[in-house]
């Protein structure tokens, strides 16, 4: 943890940097890739709806209490699994308390359901008067999708008008609803390839990744309105702020993601290998999944997408012009000394030029004007005096002498 702790205080002042923003290219084609293959299995699989959004059938089972345990329900979910009967290949076994068995399908014909009664009575051994059979219609599952689709629309517009309003900037909105769309359908892909059933749980886990995404987000995005504020005067680009921001939120990130997977990864380990309960299923793999792409979207996704946006404006082409031109005058920084060449040495005439040869007006090469004498001191050049210069007892050398003032200016 030392090491870890230490690698955050570097990332944090800048010692230590990690280059997500300036690699566009590379972030962009390793998004693009993971949403086109999540749309595809999801076109290509599909979604493995419940009876609570497709209708189907209920058998609610009364068995000695004590005896509706885990272990019942997965026998009896293996037995009609592997009793083909038609249209009941993937059921749904619950416990209801200790003394009952819940078990939902898809619609079945009539002798389907015949079979399947007549296989849940002899697995759980009950008489077929301790088995009640009911309907279930797909009009409330259109309701509960209704019903999630329009919360999810409310939500992607307050969203929208917070983060407009808060950073004061809606090219931020439009990054951070990049970034969630991002979440939504890899989340969705990986839900279509795991085959789990589609239930009210699901989508609740759905909606609620939606508030972990978008908060790890706006995190990123106020440091990065802290680190750009003054940017028409600081010595850096954009850019770099904005790179700045997310290393400096990296550490953060990790660490918050880390303490919400645990305990989602716990109850989807006990959910899907000691309970089996699909609604905890759900639930808990909805939740794991988003959290996780989430902290990928806001490090790697949302910060590139929001530098791309403002590098059209004036203020941040400014700012890269002048990163430009400190980084080469850096490079040559005696580009701009002028040549010294007072005492460089005059070519002469070449010999080959006469003074009859007509090209030696024309192609003499140019010499430096004559240098006036310098009177020379002991160890300095004095300058040329105003007045007369004469030998002087006290100084040992010549110096210019000095008039009484009746006599200055006088001839």
């Amino acid at each position: 943890m030392g090491k870890f702790s230490r690698l955050g205080n570097e990332l944090y002042n800048g010692r230590r940097s990690i280059d997500f923003v300036g690699r566009r290219r590379t972030f962009y084609a390793i998004s693009l890739v993971l949403v086109a293959g999540a749309i595809a299995i999801i076109l290509l699989k599909g979604m493995n709806f419940g009876v609570e959004f497709t209708g189907g059938v209920q058998y609610q089972a009364t068995v000695q209490p004590g005896a509706a345990t885990q272990g019942a329900a997965d026998d009896l979910r293996q037995k009609i699994a592997d009793s083909g009967v038609e249209g009941a290949g993937n059921p749904s076994v619950t416990t209801a308390g200790d003394a009952g068995l819940i078990v939902q399908v898809e619609d079945l014909s009539t002798e389907a359901n015949d079979q399947l009664a007549g296989i849940i009575t002899q697995q759980l051994g009950i008489p077929a008067s301790s088995l009640s059979q009911d309907e279930i219609g797909a009009s409330w599952g259109k309701e509960v999708g209704q019903r999630a689709a329009i919360g999810v629309l409310v939500f992607l517009v307050l969203t929208v008008l917070f983060i407009w309003g808060y950073f004061r900037e809606w090219k931020m909105s439009v990054a951070a609803l990049v970034a969630l769309f991002h979440d939504i359908a890899l989340t969705v892909g990986v839900y279509a390839i795991s085959g789990f059933t589609v239930t009210p749980s699901a989508v609740t886990g759905l909606l609620a990744i939606l508030g972990f995404s978008l908060y790890d987000t706006v995190v990123v995005f106020d440091k990065i309105r802290e680190n750009t504020k003054d940017l028409r005067t600081s010595r850096t680009t954009y850019a770099a702020a904005a790179n700045l921001a997310v290393n400096q939120t990296l550490v953060r990130s990790i660490n918050t993601s880390i303490v919400a997977l645990i305990p989602i990864g716990a109850i989807l380990y006990v959910a899907t290998v000691q309970l089996g309960a699909s609604s905890l299923q759900d639930l808990a793999l909805a939740q794991f999944v988003g959290m996780a792409v989430g902290v990928y979207s806001s490090v790697f996704l949302a910060p590139r997408v929001l530098v791309h946006l403002k590098s059209t404006e004036d203020d941040v082409k400014a700012a890269e012009k002048r990163a430009k031109a400190r980084a080469k005058a850096q490079a040559d920084k005696y580009a701009a000394v002028p040549a010294f060449s007072e005492d460089l040495a005059v070519a002469d005439e070449p010999d080959e030029l006469r003074e009859d040869d007509d090209r030696s007006v024309a192609a003499a090469p140019r010499s430096a004007p004559p240098r006036q004498q310098e009177a020379l001191g002991r160890g300095r050049t004095a300058p040329a005096s105003r007045g007369p210069v004469a030998p002087t007892n006290a100084a040992g050398r010549a110096q210019p002498s000095r008039q009484p003032k009746s006599k200055r200016g006088k001839r």
